[in-house]
């Protein structure tokens, strides 16, 4: 009923487009709380979302009948945060469906679009308050941020199809993240198919590329991962057999420290649910969404939006423990880290 109230009347007014910007702030009847429930973004962060992607999906016209840019922004959001079909969330609101996709992909467009804007590889100086961070959090040094994979459902595309299946059996896409110790992306890679290892996603990516070119010390900064991924100079893996005491510290420091990156990715997928359920979508089309869904997230942490009831979800329940088998050219590196901060 609220929902109807907030898209209802605009949907359904014959009189030509009004302000509705200012149509959205009077609505009393819905609070910030009510608009997180449905849309998992205040007023205030809805309004700057709309902001950043008006240009790319405000229609051109202004027939009575078009949907603004805050229009479409909310149906997109609705679909993120519920996910499931389209047409559900068409009904919900009082659209077509085919109005919902469209609302999805061109939000999801304009967001991609976007997203070297608000997913960065941090600079020198912020390295140096992310590294302070994670130190903070976890005790482990150097560390500029954290790196694991998680798998988005996605249904079974007509082709390639077994290519998406990843290891537990289903249909995926394969979504490789790197975070920062607040949860902010700082690195998305998502186009691999579901049974691709996450060790090869990241050999393959740019920022893989980018750390073996410029990473020359402990000092230029190291990322975390776990055992599915290969130790490098700047990426530290957990001993797998640890026989001394400095290494068991050293992997319970990683372990404390790296946990951030499955913390993130529970709250990202508890906030947009249509990640955890699964999208019912074209494999090109999911990967967008992902990406959207990303920079909406880093949005979220940079508006400050509560994230204290994503709190009991912070497992990420899609990774597969795949070890990584192959040369570890990082264990010289690894063990001059165990003998000087953990012996």
């Amino acid at each position: 009923m609220e929902e109807m109230l907030l898209f209802g009347n605009i949907l359904h007014d014959p009189k030509p487009p009004r302000k509705y910007r200012e149509r959205l702030l009077k609505l009393d009847d819905l609070t910030d709380k009510e608009l997180r429930a449905r849309y998992r973004f205040g007023r205030n962060s809805i309004m700057r979302i709309t902001d950043i992607v008006r240009e790319d999906i405000e229609h051109p016209t202004q027939r009575s009948h078009s949907l603004s840019a805050e229009m479409q922004v909310l149906v997109a959001l609705r679909f993120f945060a519920c996910g499931g079909f389209l047409k559900v969330v068409g009904d919900t609101i009082g659209i077509d469906k085919s109005t919902v996709s469209r609302c999805v992909q061109k939000v999801s467009d304009a967001l991609n679009a976007k997203a070297d804007q608000f997913i960065k590889w941090p600079s020198v100086q912020r390295k140096g308050d992310i590294k302070q961070g994670f130190v903070d959090n976890g005790g482990f040094p150097g560390v500029v941020g954290c790196i694991d994979g998680t798998h988005v459902r996605i249904s079974a595309p007509s082709h390639d199809e077994p290519s998406f299946v990843n290891r537990k059996g289903y249909h995926s896409i394969n979504t490789q993240a790197i975070c920062d110790h607040e949860g902010r992306f700082t690195n998305v890679v998502a186009r691999w198919p579901g049974s691709v290892h996450d060790s090869h996603i990241m050999r393959c990516s740019q920022v893989c590329t980018h750390l073996e070119e410029s990473h020359l010390s402990v000092q230029d900064g190291l990322i975390l991962g776990d055992s599915g991924y290969a130790c490098r100079s700047f990426l530290m893996t957990p001993y797998l057999r640890p026989t001394e005491p400095c290494h068991e510290k050293f992997n319970k420091a990683h372990m404390k420290t790296r946990c951030c990156i499955e913390r993130t990715f529970g709250w990202w997928k508890k906030r947009f649910n249509c990640l955890h359920q699964g999208i019912r979508m074209h494999p090109e089309k999911v990967c967008k969404i992902i990406m959207a869904c990303a920079v909406l997230h880093n949005l979220a942490v940079e508006m400050k939006e509560p994230m204290d009831e994503y709190d009991n979800e912070i497992v990420n329940d899609d990774d597969l423990n795949i070890l990584f088998r192959g040369p570890d050219e990082g264990r010289i590196v690894r063990d001059h880290i165990t003998r000087g901060f953990f012996s």
